[in-house]
């Protein structure tokens, strides 16, 4: 489903923000990437999602060869995922259900399918009776539960997770994790991105572990 082949990403003429990188993760893996900060783990998703150019090998998601991507077929790769933040990207000026909503509204999708589908996420996540609220009114833990339903609307079959319990406390950090090991049971790919050692703790997990941009296990 998603490899790197000897991946090289480099900012200027530095040593490379990613070094050789390569690994393979399955249709259904629940996989963490770690590593302290710089270790090249935004960079990855980065380069998955196709928001990141690199210079040297290969990475394939769901067959779409990224690196060979034309920008115009970018969208083509960003359907098959959702994408999840540390500082939630929601639109302040929109409630919570027109959040969910817009992720949907992009792809044209039918009016009465878009209302269905935005329901069902916020019930997935526990967050319907904040339908009508608007993110500065929402706890940090709820404002990523609604950037999780918007990434999971659309029922795409990867989602990358960059630090999305970077900004929350210990006990709503490990309420978010039992989220996203609820969404992987019904088959999606999560690749999700901490350097908290907490969250690794139990060791359910796959782990790919990084260092200076270099896999150093898997």
């Amino acid at each position: 489903m998603i490899q790197l082949f000897n991946v090289v990403k480099k900012y200027g003429s530095g040593k490379p923000t990613l070094n050789n990188v390569s690994f393979k993760i399955e249709k259904g893996e629940f996989v963490f990437l770690t590593g302290p900060s710089g270790a090249g783990k935004t960079t990855i998703l980065r380069v998955l999602s196709g928001s990141e150019n690199f210079e040297e090998g290969q990475a394939v998601v769901q067959g779409i060869n990224v690196g060979k991507l034309e920008a115009q077929n970018i969208h083509i790769l960003r359907r098959s995922m959702g994408v999840i933040f540390q500082d939630y990207k929601l639109l302040k000026n929109k409630t919570v259900f027109e959040n969910v909503a817009f992720a949907q509204e992009v792809t044209n999708c039918d009016r009465a399918k878009i209302k269905f589908n935005t329901w069902e996420a916020l019930k997935n996540v526990g967050l319907t009776p904040k339908k009508d609220s608007f993110p500065p009114q929402l706890s940090g833990g709820e404002q990523q539960r609604v950037a999780i339903a918007r990434a999971m609307v659309n029922n795409p079959p990867i989602i990358l997770a960059d630090e999305p319990t970077g900004n929350l406390d210990h006990e709503i950090s490990i309420e978010i994790l039992k989220l996203f090991e609820k969404i992987n049971q019904k088959g999606t790919t999560i690749i999700f991105a901490t350097h908290s050692q907490e969250i690794l703790k139990p060791g359910k997990h796959r782990v790919i572990n990084l260092s200076r941009g270099k896999v150093v296990s898997s």
